[in-house]
């Protein structure tokens, strides 16, 4: 039933995106033919001036959908960024396409033709053509999940995150991953995931890629392993790219109940400082100045509530100003501040001249009102 459950909402997510994929025949020159892309812009591209991350997925024929639609579903609930995602259809070409040579395990012919295409041709033609960011990720399976690790090989990574589902790994391929990862110096995601039903060949080479990533002591690099009970080699995707998106945008996420209860509320240093940091690190990875979220506000402020290291509300309330100028948010934060520390006439003054301000977040006009009025009352003011 649950399958089922799932299978339907794949289904209608297909749907609901369909009108919005652009089909394409990309002249190459690299390949010397015409290949077919599917391009699915953000919602809000029409709509805004954003710049967006770009989402290459190979085998787009039959890939495409599977993460166009999780990449839509994930970033309507703002749990990952909106992003132009880029199918490429292999059709009958996927092994010309993906062809390597036998003795050095390097893409030639036409596997060199078409790692060409993809570096040259097509994401320039996707950065000159839309609005994009730097951030830039590449999805395979099978033999095109090993594909997209020779993008990692070279001495410029052309993609900051790789999402290799069930590789059918080149025979040095494991060898040039362990050597190249611990020189890795920009932030990098590598997603790898297998099956117990997968093909027994491509489980044991990628359990035993993973074990070699797990020895390198590199913190540029971020990998995650998942090995899922039941899928097969070919449904293995629809279960892994939902979570490959979860791990290689767990930063952009609003604070979760583990990240409160395991992190924030475990912190020596100021929990408005990793706030700050947070939103720091989504700048500085995905490009985009994302706006302070409400909820991540209030994490912060049940933390300072928890910990009663009151202190911290004056960075909080100062933070909540910049955010939201128009708002009583800083000035509700700034008089927990004062009141806290012992300065009743400040908080009382701070919490009237909320007054005039936006509501925000459940905190009304008649809350703070009546927040002064009590100190109003307690100190005879």
């Amino acid at each position: 039933m649950t399958r089922f459950i799932y299978l339907l909402i794949t289904f209608f997510s297909i749907q609901i995106i369909g009108a919005q994929v652009t089909y394409k025949n990309f002249n190459s020159e690299k390949l010397g033919e015409p290949r077919e892309i599917k391009i699915q812009l953000p919602r809000s591209y029409d709509s805004s001036d954003k710049s967006y991350p770009i989402i290459v997925v190979l085998d787009g024929d039959y890939m495409f959908e599977i993460v166009a639609g999780n990449v839509e579903y994930a970033a309507y609930w703002e749990d990952i960024p909106e992003a132009i995602v880029v199918g490429v259809n292999q059709f009958d070409k996927r092994e010309d396409d993906t062809t390597y040579s036998q003795q050095n395990s390097l893409p030639i012919e036409t596997g060199a033709s078409f790692f060409d295409f993809i570096g040259q041709e097509l994401i320039p033609y996707i950065e000159k053509t839309y609005r994009t960011e730097k951030f830039k990720v590449a999805v395979g399976h099978g033999i095109t999940a090993n594909f997209i690790n020779y993008y990692l090989l070279k001495e410029i990574p052309l993609f900051n995150a790789y999402v290799s589902l069930s590789p059918d790994l080149a025979p040095d391929m494991k060898t040039f991953l362990t050597e190249r990862l611990p020189n890795i110096t920009t932030k990098t995601f590598y997603y790898l995931a297998t099956s117990s039903n997968d093909v027994k060949a491509i489980k044991t080479q990628t359990e035993a890629l993973n074990t070699a990533i797990k020895g390198i002591d590199n913190k540029s690099v971020l990998s995650t392993f998942d090995n899922f009970e039941g899928p097969s080699h070919y449904s293995l995707p629809a279960h892994a790219i939902p979570k490959a998106l979860e791990n290689i945008f767990f930063v952009f996420r609003p604070i979760s109940k583990k990240e409160y209860s395991e992190t924030i509320i475990k912190l020596d240093t100021s929990p408005v400082d990793y706030l700050t940091e947070k939103y720091e690190t989504i700048e500085d990875l995905f490009g985009i100045k994302k706006q302070i979220l409400i909820n991540d506000f209030r994490a912060i402020a049940a933390a300072i509530n928890k910990s009663k290291k009151f202190e911290y509300y004056e960075s909080l309330g100062k933070l909540a100003r910049k955010q939201y100028p128009n708002t009583l948010l800083g000035n509700y934060y700034l008089g927990r501040f004062f009141e806290e520390t012992g300065e009743a006439k400040k908080a009382m003054k701070t919490y009237q001249s909320a007054y005039v301000l936006e509501e925000i977040g459940g905190i009304t006009k008649d809350q703070v009102l009546e927040l002064a009025e009590q100190i109003k009352a307690d100190f005879g003011y």
